[in-house]
């Protein structure tokens, strides 16, 4: 029996574990401890959350938190080294692109344990990201990299991967993977429409600190959402962070708002939009997934196909163009038949070709 140490950190790596902890349950041969690092305390990832999205509880718990970058992530390399030395893995696995994903990968590969890194390649160019900081270093030290486009194997090509030790798979989006399970049970287990009481409406997200933490960029955003609010309803689930730093700043908004929402109420909301504004990464695949057009709410993002293909646009913090994108893309016709994220088995490919690689 071969083991696998997943250290994960955050919500969104949660759900993208639980797809590939499903397929390793499936083809057996392996055992998968999980870590989780408390990067991100999240009230709603209490014990109903794992029970109904079906997700394993962590095997340990770091508890690290509320710290500054360096000292946190040096925290969780002690962490995850220690517990390395103790389990003694065949292979450690890591996701996406936070201070967690970097600690693990770097703890590991200082004690020769081959490293996979699943949504490799993935880059934005904005260096002024604490992600794109953490997704180049891990990708630069992991032995596996599981890239989910082919625009991220010709990001990876782009820096000279070719003369690097390192496997390039591509394997599809596990996000993808977890959309398609879940989707279904979102209509039994989430009551946020019926309670809405809404027809059409607009689903916005915001949260990244490039524009809440500027309150230039924060008014011109909120001011946007209250002019197209005259003409379709927005709802956006809050961040209370968000919500501090809007009443700080005295910023007034005239759209719906909701508390942060579970998962199975955010595939819900999705699928009744007609459109999603968002600053999120993962919401703007997510809108593809349920076939809808989306604005993003930044400068740049790590999935360029998507503007490519017509189904996204980058609006920035612009208010003015944020009410031009939003009003083309509902006009627009578009085409979501190209499978741009792999044909929903990505997890399946990553489990068999992790247990191929540690039993060849």
């Amino acid at each position: 029996m071969k083991k696998v140490l997943t250290v994960v950190g955050a919500r969104p790596q949660f759900v993208k574990a639980a797809t590939v902890s499903r397929a390793f349950k499936n083809i057996g041969g392996i055992k998968e401890l999980i870590v989780h690092t408390g990067q991100h305390f999240d009230a709603n990832m209490s014990d109903i959350f794992f029970e109904e999205m079906e997700i394993p509880k962590p095997d340990f718990q770091l508890n690290i938190n509320s710290l500054n970058h360096g000292a946190m992530t040096g925290r969780m390399m002690e962490g995850i080294e220690k517990l390395l030395l103790e389990q003694k893995p065949d292979i450690l696995l890591i996701y996406g692109d936070t201070n967690s994903t970097l600690a693990g990968a770097l703890a590991a590969r200082k004690l020769h344990i081959p490293v996979a890194h699943v949504e490799a390649g993935l880059r934005s160019y904005n260096m002024e990201m604490p992600e794109e900081i953490n997704r180049i270093l891990a990708d630069r030290i992991s032995n596996i990299l599981y890239c989910p486009t082919q625009t991220a194997v010709n990001n990876l090509k782009k820096e000279g991967y070719d003369n690097i030790d390192a496997r390039i798979v591509v394997s599809g989006d596990v996000m993808y993977d977890a959309a398609l399970y879940y989707a279904s049970a979102s209509g039994e287990k989430s009551n946020v429409i019926s309670d809405l009481k809404l027809d059409k409406f607009v689903l916005c997200t915001l949260h990244r600190a490039e524009n809440t933490d500027d309150p230039k960029k924060l008014s011109s955003i909120v001011n946007a959402l209250n002019e197209i609010n005259k003409k379709i309803p927005v709802v956006m689930p809050l961040h209370p962070r968000t919500l501090k730093l809007l009443q700080k700043e005295g910023i007034e908004f005239n759209f719906k708002t909701l508390d942060p929402v579970g998962y199975f109420d955010m595939l819900a909301l999705l699928e009744a939009s007609i459109l999603v504004l968002t600053d999120s990464g993962g919401l703007q695949k997510e809108a593809y997934f349920f076939k809808k057009p989306c604005v993003t709410m930044r400068e740049q993002t790590e999935w360029v196909e998507l503007i490519e293909e017509g189904a996204n646009v980058l609006a920035g913090s612009d208010g003015l163009k944020i009410i031009f994108a939003a009003e083309e893309m509902l006009k627009k016709k578009i085409s979501f038949e190209n499978n741009l994220y792999g044909d929903g088995h990505a997890a399946d490919l990553i489990a068999a070709d992790i247990l191929k690689h540690l039993t060849n």
